[in-house]
């Protein structure tokens, strides 16, 4: 349930702060594009018996798309959230579906959005004052959360739950050598529904919904938009049938403005790179998620995800040419030929991409909450199965420096 809600501050990052009179005052620049990248430690409870430790990881890529007359910034946003429940603390994170949303936000932080998007969660969160404000000054708005319980509870619109936020401008403080505008953020949930409205013969749905969040916000007065959070919560949900459902952990956030890889003069660019440090079987490609570097004939010992040490000195290469990229995120994916099973294929897709996002890791190209996994099998073959060089070309791994 957490896994979304981590989203709920950042979307204001078109915003600029004006130093002198401390006026915060949302304002969009057509063509800004920023990733928000969110991690959640979250314990889950059912009836009080704890089920499971989660690590989440919630990616958004946002483009402001236009001005509209009142001069409301238009969001294009892509969602993805990725869950680990086995409570591991190591190893890849798998790239989730993606989840578009196209949204309105004026200048005091007031969404508008059609309820045929459920992203983001949380809404009108931050909003500012009109007028300029003080250090210690505090103040109230309303707010909503907006969750998709489509697969928990068959619920086909965004179930939302109102509450009041409360808010209190903190001051200044240093970071690294960077000074950032900070806020209290605080908000309690208490709602219950009236059950006369739901079908049960589709099962139990959420009855009363209870929790709270409270944020720390640090916001960069150079850029205008948030630049880091911080976040305790807890949601409790009581079913039509007498179950308790608690969701309780913590969360981080940041927004990072990232370098829009996917053009024909960083595709040139690369292809250069690739041939001054000799690496073989390797294409670039301009794509919808970015640029995607095409490593064919992958060796790894036989039916097996193990680099052979040939590859890992192919990967130490290409770390270099990650490097001039380091604020975008990378996803990587697996091919096999049309050998053995499909469901083998699968597994041993998945399995080789992660081999190479955990080198990558490893060698720190990126850290674990940066790089992304997927599986293809061998679904997207790029050459005939039918010969062996064929086979060649479509045992391989990408390597996508991510736009969005």
């Amino acid at each position: 349930m957490k896994c979304k809600i981590a989203f709920c501050l950042l979307l204001a990052a078109g915003g600029i702060i004006f130093a002198e009179g401390h006026l915060f005052e949302f304002k969009y620049k057509e063509g800004d594009s920023y990733r928000i990248l969110s991690t959640v430690q979250e314990d889950v409870f059912f009836n009080e018996v704890f089920h499971h430790h989660a690590e989440i990881i919630n990616r958004v890529s946002v483009r402001v798309t236009g001005i509209d007359e009142s001069g409301r910034g238009v969001h294009d946003a892509v969602f993805m959230t990725s869950e680990n429940s086995t409570g591991a603390r190591g190893g890849t994170f798998s790239y989730g579906e993606d989840y578009k949303s196209v949204f309105s936000r004026d200048s005091t932080g007031k969404y508008d959005i059609s309820d045929k998007y459920f992203m983001p969660v949380v809404r009108d969160v931050p909003i500012f004052p009109s007028e300029a404000i003080e250090v210690g000054r505090k103040w109230t708005a309303q707010g909503h959360e907006a969750h998709d319980l489509r697969r928990t509870f068959d619920i086909q619109t965004p179930y939302k739950i109102p509450f009041n936020a409360e808010y209190e401008f903190l001051g200044t403080e240093e970071e690294d050598g960077k000074t950032f505008y900070k806020f209290d953020v605080q908000y309690q949930m208490e709602y219950s529904v009236d059950l006369s409205k739901y079908d049960f013969s589709r099962g139990e749905v959420p009855e009363a919904t209870r929790g709270y969040s409270h944020q720390t916000v640090y916001w960069d007065i150079e850029k205008g938009c948030i630049d880091h959070y911080n976040e305790d919560f807890r949601i409790e949900i009581w079913t039509s049938s007498e179950n308790l459902l608690r969701f309780e952990g913590t969360a981080r956030a940041e927004v990072t403005d990232f370098t829009r890889t996917a053009d024909e003069k960083n595709v040139a660019a690369v292809m250069e790179k690739i041939s001054d440090l000799g690496i073989d079987d390797v294409s670039v490609t301009a794509g919808e998620k970015g640029l995607t570097l095409s490593i064919e004939n992958i060796q790894f010992l036989p039916d097996s995800d193990i680099l052979m040490q040939s590859e890992k000195a192919k990967l130490d290469k290409i770390a270099q040419i990650l490097n001039a990229y380091p604020d975008n995120d990378l996803l990587v994916t697996g091919h096999t030929a049309l050998r053995g099973t499909r469901q083998s294929r699968q597994k041993l897709s998945e399995e080789r991409a992660q081999a190479v996002a955990n080198y990558l890791i490893g060698i720190k190209a990126r850290d674990k909450y940066h790089v992304f996994t997927k599986g293809m099998g061998g679904d997207a073959p790029i050459a005939d199965n039918k010969t062996e060089v064929g086979r060649a070309k479509n045992r391989r791994v990408e390597i996508t420096i991510m736009d969005k």
